[in-house]
């Protein structure tokens, strides 16, 4: 896991560990960053080889399966953790 990851991973197993997230979870011909079945939940950690519009394509088809997805870029993660946690 990169720093970024590790860091929303503690954040998802003590604030929300309620919701059960896993992480590197399948869905459709995807893998999840980390996802909750449980809160039909999805958090993507990006950094810079993201592509917006690949990315607006896996987005449509995991909500579509009934997930809500939330994506964070590295440094947003690293700078103020506790600004993604009010937006999960």
């Amino acid at each position: 896991m990169t720093e970024a990851e590790r860091k929303i991973w503690i954040l998802l197993r003590t604030a929300f560990h309620d919701w059960r997230f896993r992480r590197q979870v399948p869905i459709r011909q995807y893998i999840a960053d980390f996802a909750s079945h449980r809160a039909r939940r999805v958090v993507e950690i990006d950094g810079g080889q993201h592509n917006e519009e690949i990315d607006a394509l896996r987005t449509a088809i995991i909500e579509n399966d009934g997930y809500r997805v939330v994506r964070f870029w590295n440094n947003d993660v690293l700078a103020n953790i506790d600004g993604v946690a009010t937006l999960l």
